[in-house]
């Protein structure tokens, strides 16, 4: 699942995000930390909205009080990593994929692991009639998912976000689709009890994780860096999203049922994520027969 060569380009892109900086400039050969180069001169970088100490953000290392327990359950922040244990170097943790050229968090607020949670809400395509769509190349039946298109970037994504501190991996999946894709944050507390109540119940079938793990952002940088847990929740009878009422929320520009194909462009590894659930699922995703992922 570690392959440090799909986990390391877009963490290595300039300028870096929200920003004027540039990263000093990393080889490909020199990424992982096992090269050693002793010229590596990254630059340091922490956006003033992290700097500012919102309650989403550590303090900066050398902050009196500060005294982190990385590699551990820190309080309410989660410090392990899913990937395992990660070298502290300085007092600092260092990026397990490799060098970024970016030393300090950037818009990050954790130093070490951020966490996320990205829920991959699916159904099968259907006709008019009801019956299943497959695509007329490869025979196989079109998944699709519910998609959010970022206000940041304005690419295609899954509605996920950001674990709270004390927050469980699947409240955080439920709470950001509702929030992203739903807009509850909008909604009088009856209308979030019905949508609520909907929810539980693709929530609570069976789902599979997609992937848990450390992500390619472009917001990682030597001492910060993101990970993630992708689940898939299907509906596969599509009864139970059907009377779900699509609504941008929060980050999302739009929100809407997007058909699955490795045509789609999508924000960081979402791509990845969804070819996944495309495997195990059984359904289309490439008209290429040299494309499927073979892990």
């Amino acid at each position: 699942m570690f392959n440090v060569k799909f986990h390391h380009s877009k963490a290595l892109t300039s300028p870096y995000p929200g920003s004027h900086i540039e990263r000093s400039h990393v080889p490909e050969d020199k990424v992982g930390w096992l090269t050693e180069w002793k010229d590596y001169n990254p630059v340091e970088y922490t956006a003033k909205s992290v700097l500012a100490g919102p309650s989403w953000a550590d303090p900066q290392i050398n902050d009196e009080g500060f005294s982190p327990k990385f590699n551990e359950r820190d309080g309410e922040v989660e410090r392990k990593s899913l990937n395992g244990l990660y070298v502290v170097e300085n007092g600092r943790p260092r990026n397990p994929a490799g060098r970024t050229g970016l030393t300090g968090r950037g818009l990050l607020g954790r130093w070490g692991p951020n966490h996320a949670a990205d829920p991959v809400v699916t159904r099968w395509k259907r006709d008019g009639s009801g019956n299943k769509v497959a695509h007329p190349g490869t025979g196989k039946n079109i998944l699709q998912f519910v998609a959010i298109k970022r206000r940041d970037c304005g690419e295609w994504a899954i509605p996920g976000g950001m674990v709270d501190p004390g927050e469980k991996i699947s409240a955080t999946l439920k709470r950001e689709f509702e929030e992203e894709a739903l807009n509850s944050l909008q909604k009088s507390p009856e209308e979030k009890a019905k949508l609520e109540k909907q929810l539980q119940k693709l929530f609570s079938q069976d789902h599979f994780v997609v992937y848990r793990g450390y992500v390619d952002d472009p917001r990682n940088t030597d001492n910060a860096w993101m990970e993630t847990e992708a689940v898939n929740y299907h509906d596969e009878t599509g009864e139970t999203m059907d009377n779900l009422p699509l609504e941008a929320g929060d980050d999302a520009g739009v929100v809407k049922w997007v058909d699955i194909s490795e045509k789609l462009e999508l924000y960081a590894s979402h791509s990845y994520f969804i070819k996944l659930v495309t495997e195990k699922r059984g359904a289309h995703w490439s008209e290429d027969p040299g494309s499927e992922c073979h892990e």
